[in-house]
């Protein structure tokens, strides 16, 4: 093992031994490297005549490049958007979004939590988090309906096993008894656990009310009570576009933060979804966890072995994107765009459940609760998903997407508010003209 690595093992060791348990083979292995990274960082302190020690490219002391690239960004300096940014992530935006978790999360207040790792979109962010704490054959519990891409990253990819629970129970709520059955059965055949928790959910819209999430964060202490190991992973992409009162409207990553010892607490966030910049691809990686002394030394080893990991796969995030997403955060009109563009997604699904509330449509589907997010589903009674998808793209020209035998996926968010009855009114005829055809 690399000695930086086992200089950062005793550091987590000491802090928290539990974190060491709950460690990957490949985790325990990870470090950031010294040799070029470093001696560039030394060399931009103190090189002050000559530095020949960067991977890039300068000219008449600014960055090279080409003019019809600039053109494009004439109001960021090549400096600040072509040059390698650090894999940590920029240092000014890390704690831009630091700050912004403790306003967002109010829960958070008096909690020491570690400075958020910048990765490329919250996609990343899950293939980070499984080189860093699973091995093959570890489990990961997830609800049965999940985003589909956790299959292939966790997986495929990973190896791990993925356990399922059923994710609304009979009275239309988070499922908390086959929850807590689940990561039960679990914890009896594993010393460690990863569960994953995705509010808003993808595909459903659902986010788990106060009291949900209040039970949720005892099940999972219990689970620790027991002598186990649980790595709560919150997958937050679409965190804030909460549309109903009784909505949890914090992550539950602020009350585990510290909740007991062999609980760590993983964030995953981004202005990808947020800040409504899917492609400038900025995802963070933020960590909550008990720890005995200096908190911070040990944040900054699972920092440091997590920026390692991004130095091995992509070496760093765009610095382009994250340069943007900063100047959006720190602009005067930040606060107002975000709560311009929340009011529209939460309008659209307002008409949705107002369309909904219709009784024409309940012989055709019934509808999953949804309360915020993107999404909404439903899941149809005579008729099969992807049947019915394709004869809505190839009559109707509309294209929604199938989950199963039964779900159908509506993504209102790129639904403008004037075209939803259309679109619930073109379905229905789908489900009609299939019945007719006796599909």
């Amino acid at each position: 093992m690399n000695p930086i690595a086992q200089d950062l093992n005793q550091i987590i060791e000491k802090g928290n031994p539990h974190l060491m348990e709950m460690l990957s083979e490949m985790g325990r292995n990870l470090f950031f490297p010294k040799g070029i990274l470093s001696q560039s960082a030394e060399a931009r302190e103190k090189a002050h005549k000559l530095n020949a020690t960067i991977g890039i490219a300068t000219e008449r002391g600014g960055t090279m490049h080409f003019p019809s690239v600039m053109d494009s960004i004439c109001s960021i300096r090549a400096k600040e958007s072509l040059t390698y940014a650090s894999s940590f992530g920029i240092p000014s935006l890390r704690k831009v979004w630091q700050d912004s978790l403790f306003k967002k999360n109010p829960s958070l207040e008096g909690k020491t939590i570690s400075l958020p790792v910048v990765t490329c979109g919250i996609t990343h962010a899950i293939s980070m988090v499984a080189d860093i704490w699973l091995d093959p054959d570890d489990v990961v519990i997830l609800p049965d309906k999940m985003w589909g891409n956790y299959n292939m990253i966790l997986n495929v990819k990973k190896g791990a096993k993925i356990s399922q629970y059923r994710l609304f129970s009979e009275n239309h709520g988070f499922n908390l008894k086959a929850f807590e059955e689940k990561i039960r059965i679990e914890a009896k055949k594993y010393d460690k656990v990863m569960v994953l928790l995705n509010f808003p959910n993808n595909p459903t819209g659902y986010s788990v009310t106060v009291e949900e999430g209040n039970r949720i964060i005892e099940i999972l202490a219990g689970i620790a009570d027991t002598g186990k190991n649980i790595i709560v992973v919150t997958d937050d992409a679409y965190f804030g576009l909460f549309y109903e009162d009784r909505v949890l409207k914090e992550s539950l990553f602020a009350n585990l933060c510290n909740r007991h010892p062999r609980i760590l607490a993983v964030k995953l966030d981004g202005a990808t979804k947020e800040n409504f910049v899917w492609g400038l691809r900025v995802g963070f990686i933020t960590y909550g966890c008990k720890i005995e002394g200096d908190s911070m030394a040990v944040y900054d080893a699972l920092e440091r072995k997590t920026a390692g990991s991004i130095r091995g796969s992509i070496s760093n995030a765009s610095h382009l994107g994250q340069t943007i997403v900063l100047r959006s955060m720190q602009s005067e009109n930040y606060i107002k765009e975000k709560e311009e563009k929340f009011r529209v997604l939460k309008n659209r699904a307002g008409r949705i459940k107002e369309i909904l509330s219709d009784s024409r449509y309940k012989d055709a589907w019934d509808v999953y609760p949804f309360n915020s997010g993107y999404f909404m589903c439903i899941r149809l009674k005579s008729v099969d998903a992807e049947t019915l998808r394709l004869h809505l793209l190839e009559k109707y020209g509309v294209g929604l997407i199938s989950i199963g035998e039964r779900d159908m996926r509506i993504a209102f968010s790129c639904l403008e508010e004037t075209d939803i009855l259309e679109l619930f009114n073109i379905i229905l005829q789908g489900v009609k003209d299939l019945k007719g055809m006796n599909v």
